[in-house]
């Protein structure tokens, strides 16, 4: 689900943490048009997910101390993933004749606006620095839908331009399911490369799905 490439490159850290020398090559590939519908007067629901998702592939290879000729540009520093309890039907999809039929609950984004400031806590933490606002912070959110982005915003108070990554990405590729974070830290990647040594340092992952699943990642810039 939305949540597979962070959960991906939790893995792969660990595979790459625990082998010395080895370097894992993540791969993600969605093809979304398993749950396109034509136009129902009797499901209008469909028409989000037609106009809200897309397929897509990505990949990066993670490794753990990189050589001289290596320029990784990101430390997936720590790690954490937290299930809802009580929500499993709130991301409902089901597989018939006529394909995958997605559902996302009313209650998605207050169930994930409830519970998404005391996870980004935890992995600020992790941090070593008491010091640390969430504005102080690069953001690469999987953006799910616009809502989700809306509300995230305002609880957690961010700047606007701090979820600027995600909304581009959401207007570029659509909800690609896994492969989207990736296409985020890429445009990420680039926003701290034109601030130079202007920019932040710490930063955080998030991704959310089936579950209702969290999927957080603290990550350093290089």
């Amino acid at each position: 689900g939305c949540y597979g490439g962070v959960s991906g490159m939790r893995v792969a850290k660990d595979i790459a943490e625990n082998n010395p020398g080895s370097r894992v090559l993540l791969t993600t590939s969605e093809t979304m048009v398993l749950g396109f519908r034509p136009p129902n007067k009797a499901r209008p629901y469909d028409l989000v997910g037609a106009a809200l998702f897309g397929d897509g592939a990505a990949a990066l290879i993670i490794g753990a101390d990189p050589t001289e000729s290596e320029s990784p540009f990101m430390e997936l520093h720590y790690a954490l993933q937290q299930f809802l309890p009580g929500t499993q039907a709130v991301i409902d999809g089901r597989l018939s004749e006529e394909g995958i039929s997605f559902k996302l609950g009313r209650e998605l984004p207050q169930k994930i606006e409830d519970n998404i400031e005391e996870f980004c806590k935890k992995l600020v933490a992790k941090a070593g620095s008491g010091s640390l606002e969430l504005n102080d912070l690069f953001w690469a959110v999987h953006p799910c839908g616009p809502a989700i982005l809306n509300g995230l915003e305002t609880k957690l108070k961010l700047k606007p331009e701090k979820l600027e990554c995600s909304r581009q990405a959401l207007v570029d590729y659509g909800n690609a399911s896994s492969n989207t974070i990736f296409y985020i830290m890429d445009k990420v990647r680039d926003e701290l490369e034109k601030k130079g040594r202007s920019g932040e340092e710490w930063g955080l992952g998030l991704a959310f799905g089936p579950g209702i699943t969290f999927e957080g990642f603290l990550m350093r810039s290089l």
